[in-house]
């Protein structure tokens, strides 16, 4: 009896005794287990390299550059409309000979197309007959005057006389305006006068000096006033408009004046100057965008309707801040943007930074890093995949 007790004792010291280890193990283990933590973390941001890997990264050099706020949008180029006029027979006619060609160059004044207008040849055929009836009554009056001075005749045949000639000259002055409208000259309507002969042929020029860039006459058409299309269109294109969707949120940088620089794909690296000539006064209420509209300046007629375009413009002062290309940083699957910066060229570190503009290549970098730090810039994605693969 008593043995059983002595084995129970000694049971019960040994109990305490475990539950007393137990009990301090679990009083250091927090403080154990935040000094070991730490160096895990530096592990998984951070990645080393054999020296075959090391040579295959490109490291530049984090150095301080300008940024300078600017707008960006994508849109087309498009006629300068208040320069584009379509040009229409303004009477009734026939198409009787078409002068010109899309495609041709031609100047202010410049015989388009010409028509047979039967109004043209009832305005000349008044003319001719309005001005006979002047004629005559002028003699009338010459007549009743030479008349009255042997006393041959009466004082009111002459005032009568005098006012049949005044009423012949009101109608051929009339006539005379009435041609004049058609785009006669004084000198050809003198012309008509003169010789008697009458013509509809009424001709329609160019209102501006430009190109043809649509044709839909020709000859033996009937043409009636302002029936679309229009025979011809004519433009300008010393200078062209590049129209683009802009976002509500960037239309408080825009203002008309500011300078644009255009780009299109047909030529790359060439740069066409312009500038904002007009912002949309209503936004879409589907897009929640306005149209934009810039003249851009083509004196060497580059530019075509419907070419994609991009514009910029520079909407505030140039910021001075760290720099690097953009294909040193790299976005995470979490979403943020980091950077591999590295001392001895083989052991890299990975480091979330703050970005700003994006210009010419580089990336602004608002926080994360400071100048002269080196950072891998191709291969930095490659670096990126080695640390989500050393992290499983």
């Amino acid at each position: 009896m008593f043995r059983n007790k002595k084995y129970v004792a000694i049971g019960a010291t040994a109990g305490c005794a475990l539950l007393a280890a137990i009990a301090v193990s679990a009083s250091k283990s927090p403080s154990s287990l935040s000094e070991t933590a730490a160096p895990a973390k530096d592990v998984q941001n951070s990645v080393t390299l054999t020296e075959v890997q090391a040579k295959q990264i490109h490291i530049v050099t984090a150095q301080s550059g300008n940024f300078t706020p600017q707008s960006e949008a994508v849109g087309y180029i498009d006629f300068n409309q208040d320069r584009t006029v379509p040009v229409f027979a303004p009477y009734q006619g026939r198409v009787r000979q078409v002068f010109a060609k899309a495609g041709d160059d031609v100047r202010q004044g410049q015989a388009l197309f010409s028509i047979d207008s039967p109004d043209l040849l009832q305005a000349e055929s008044n003319l001719v007959s309005t001005a006979g009836v002047l004629a005559l009554n002028s003699r009338v009056l010459e007549r009743a005057k030479k008349m009255l001075e042997v006393q041959v005749s009466a004082q009111k045949d002459v005032e009568q006389a005098m006012s049949d000639q005044q009423t012949a000259d009101g109608n051929y002055r009339a006539a005379r305006d009435a041609v004049r409208i058609f785009g006669k000259s004084d000198t050809q309507i003198d012309q008509i006068v003169a010789s008697r002969k009458i013509d509809g042929e009424l001709t329609i020029s160019s209102p501006l000096q430009g190109r043809v860039t649509a044709r839909n006459a020709s000859a033996g058409l009937l043409l009636q006033p302002g029936t679309t299309p229009a025979p011809f269109t004519v433009a300008d294109l010393s200078t062209m408009w590049m129209v683009a969707n802009v976002s509500e949120y960037d239309m408080p940088q825009l203002k008309v004046g500011q300078q644009a620089e255009v780009t299109v794909m047909a030529y790359p690296g060439q740069t066409f100057k312009g500038e904002i000539s007009n912002i949309a006064v209503a936004v879409d209420p589907n897009t929640h965008k306005a149209a934009v509209r810039a003249e851009i300046k083509d004196g060497q007629h580059l530019l075509h309707p419907q070419m994609l375009a991009t514009y910029t413009i520079r909407t505030g002062t140039a910021q001075h801040a760290m720099a690097l290309p953009v294909n040193s940083v790299v976005r995470e699957g979490d979403g943020s943007m980091t950077v591999f910066v590295t001392q001895d060229a083989r052991t890299y570190t990975r480091r979330a930074v703050k970005l700003g503009l994006e210009q010419n290549g580089l990336m602004q970098i608002i926080d994360g890093l400071a100048a002269g730090e080196k950072v891998a810039s191709d291969g930095a994605l490659f670096l990126s995949n080695m640390l989500s693969l050393q992290s499983r």
